[in-house]
């Protein structure tokens, strides 16, 4: 198992590299700059942050620059307020951990339990309803599930205000800020755990194991608690450490609309202003976040089954 887990930790540096790699050239090719919209600027104010930053170099030696900083833990300055990237991320990831914590709680929650109890029912009203909320969820984006929580909650009902998430401590003393958030980001995620527990469920409920389980005699909360969904759960486990990460790292869309000051939101404000630093930070950040929690999830497989071992 140590052998295994170091093995997984060293692949992600070849990892992170070759993201960096790519995301640093991609960068580059996209037409404009970083003062492309401070037009006033005159051409030798334009020059000299160019030499501050050493945009007037060649791109391979501007690539060996990078490496060379980011082997030193340094990520890089931001454009907007000649900012340490490393300081803007740590301002903004609080209120996006909390965001992607919350919406992943209610996904997980709401989606395994709504899947369990529609595959137990199968055919039923439940499972009827959990199928026709799968399929809303996985075709309608979180921009508009964001759209019509606006439309409805905050404009026509005015139970939420549409703004005001500024801190992660306010989704407990005033969680009205969070709610349309919230939902938003985790209504696609419960759709799809919903899916899947309930085809996983159904495939588990028909084992030769779970018939012998009820010849026996056995309770039906004990069969379902020990032996269905410790078997069926396994391929839900298989996208819980993505989803995490996804929720995460992919809030910039709702950290948007919401006005939320998060990573996502910054991201999304870097990739306007060509804010190089700004751009690479974040993607690494992702890019580890998401390393990292593939491994947790596949040591996790030796929790739920203790059939699979790890050489």
């Amino acid at each position: 198992m140590t052998g295994y887990i170091i093995r997984r930790v060293l692949w992600i540096i070849p990892v992170l590299l070759f993201v960096a790699t790519i995301t640093f050239f991609l960068m580059h090719l996209v037409p404009g700059g970083p003062w492309d919209e401070d037009r006033k600027l005159p051409p030798e104010t334009i020059a000299a942050l160019n030499r501050a930053y050493n945009l007037d170099k060649p791109i391979h030696v501007q690539y060996v620059i990078y490496l060379k900083n980011l082997l030193r833990g340094d990520l890089g300055v931001s454009f907007r307020g000649n900012r340490p990237v490393v300081d803007r991320l740590r301002d903004g990831l609080p209120i996006t951990a909390t965001l992607g914590v919350a919406a992943f709680v209610l996904a997980t929650s709401v989606g395994i339990t709504l899947g369990t109890v529609a595959a137990l029912r199968q055919n039923g009203i439940v499972d009827y309803i959990s199928v026709f909320f799968a399929t809303i969820g996985a075709s309608m984006p979180s921009f508009v599930i964001a759209s019509f929580l606006i439309v409805i909650l905050a404009v026509n009902l005015g139970l939420v205000p549409i703004l005001g998430w500024r801190y992660p401590d306010q989704i407990i003393t005033d969680p009205r800020v969070a709610v349309m958030p919230v939902v938003a980001l985790s209504f696609g995620p419960t759709a799809l755990l919903t899916r899947i527990t309930r085809a996983s469920v159904l495939e588990v409920v028909r084992q030769d194991y779970i018939r012998t389980a009820r010849a026996k005699g056995l309770a039906e909360r004990v069969i379902v608690t020990r032996h269905m969904l410790r078997n069926a759960l396994i391929p839900v486990i298989t996208l819980l450490g993505p989803l995490l990460v996804n929720l995460v790292t992919g809030s910039f869309i709702i950290e948007t609309i919401f006005a939320i000051p998060g990573i996502g939101r910054e991201f999304v404000g870097s990739v306007l202003n060509r804010d190089y630093g700004m751009i690479m930070g974040t993607t690494l950040f992702y890019t580890l976040l998401i390393t990292a929690a593939n491994l947790i999830v596949d040591l996790l497989y030796g929790v739920v089954d203790p059939r699979i071992r790890y050489s």
